[in-house]
């Protein structure tokens, strides 16, 4: 374990940076008959989630899930019944790890690094997700976004980080699957890692900052932390 403290403190992102979203895919293959649904209903729940919080507005995030299924249903014709809106539940609250977490989380808690989560989600009573997970025991503390009423990547919701842990953001690397909570990150004044999975990539254009650190899973992505941290 290194003598100095970690420059600084490693905040994650949960859901499909940490949770394995796809473990929803066998419930969308079974209501609209394709899986890839799941991806349209993702990309449809993070557009709303930032047009609530440009738009002043913000309900708790489960509850906007639901919402967009079933705006998604209604998109496809199909009719959802109260036992697939049920199920869906169940599996939005019992979303495994992805394989590679547990080993990375391990490897940073042995290098000495303070670690946090920020979720779009509500908190939540025990077991929480990250409880029925197996990953609470990594992480000091889980912030939502709820206790600002905003959705990432608003700066509120990064500011709050800070605030609570009584240090500046750039004391702050947020740990992403997706590039647009980096940009949001980085913006309010934080390092940015971005680990890609299966399907996220770097976007580049004009004015538009890359990561600090990119991987391609949390195994690399880890390594590299340590090793910029050793040097």
């Amino acid at each position: 374990m290194p003598q100095n403290k970690p420059r600084f403190i490693i905040v994650f992102d949960v859901n499909e940076t940490l949770l394995d979203i796809s473990s929803l895919q066998p419930l969308f293959e079974r209501v609209f008959g394709d899986q890839t649904v799941m991806r349209e209903w993702f990309a449809q729940l993070v557009l709303y989630s930032q047009t609530l919080t440009l738009s002043g507005l913000y309900i708790p995030f489960s509850e906007l899930a639901l919402s967009v299924l079933s705006m998604l249903g209604k998109i496809h014709k199909i009719t959802l019944t109260d036992s697939d809106l049920t199920e869906f539940k169940q599996c939005l609250n019992n979303m495994p790890a992805h394989p590679d977490v547990i080993p990375a989380l391990i490897r940073l808690r042995d290098a000495g690094f303070r670690m946090v989560t920020l979720t779009n989600s509500v908190s939540s009573t025990s077991p929480t997700l990250l409880d029925k997970a197996g990953l609470s025991q990594f992480f000091e503390h889980n912030f939502s976004v709820e206790t600002v009423g905003k959705f990432k990547p608003a700066f509120e919701t990064y500011q709050l980080v800070a605030n609570e842990l009584s240090v500046e953001t750039f004391e702050l690397c947020l740990v992403a699957c997706h590039l647009w909570d980096i940009i949001g990150a980085q913006a309010a004044g934080c390092r940015g890692a971005f680990v890609s999975r299966s399907h996220n990539a770097i976007l580049q254009a004009a004015n538009i900052p890359l990561p600090d650190l990119t991987a391609q899973d949390m195994t690399s992505l880890a390594a590299q932390i340590i090793r910029e941290e050793q040097a």
